[in-house]
């Protein structure tokens, strides 16, 4: 079943989750303009749809001891189900690990962890990413700074 087209309370409403997912159903309704009832119905429409997947906490890297994101790109050896399957489990079983893509080009996934510096990293290397079967090569890029952190955002 299709989802229903999103109108422009919709939008208001996604967009405030968006800057804010703990708002109270109530606070969510004044700052969009709609009564309480109303306002907690389109939410969980919203939700049913599909439009809202969840909720969650960002995190401070930092404060956790692993400041330093360090991007790596991973060419597998083999591309069967059976080493795509073993390499998806084991990065999503990895706690570094923050988001892994599959891709096109010339790497085959695109990974983001968190680390405590390059003694951390290695430390990541060595004991974790490097005991992955199926792994043929890999390139790493530390970042300086993060300029943009979020998902998408809602159109106009």
């Amino acid at each position: 079943m299709e989802p229903r087209p999103l109108d422009n309370i919709d939008r208001r409403i996604l967009r405030a989750l968006r800057r804010d997912g703990r708002l109270s159903n109530n606070q969510l309704a004044e700052e969009i303009g709609l009564s309480p009832s109303p306002c907690w119905q389109r939410t969980r429409r919203l939700e049913a749809d599909g439009y809202i997947k969840g909720y969650t906490a960002v995190l401070d890297q930092e404060m956790l001891g692993a400041p330093e994101t360090v991007i790596i790109e991973v060419t597998l050896n083999r591309h069967d189900d059976s080493v795509l399957e073993t390499f998806g489990r084991a990065m999503a079983d990895l706690p570094e690990v923050l988001e892994v893509y599959l891709t096109t080009g010339e790497y085959d996934y695109y990974i983001k962890v968190a680390v405590d510096g390059t003694k951390g990293y290695e430390e990541f290397l060595r004991s974790k990413l490097y005991r992955v079967p199926g792994i043929q090569h890999s390139r790493s890029i530390f970042t300086l700074r993060c300029l943009k952190q979020g998902g998408i955002s809602v159109p106009t």
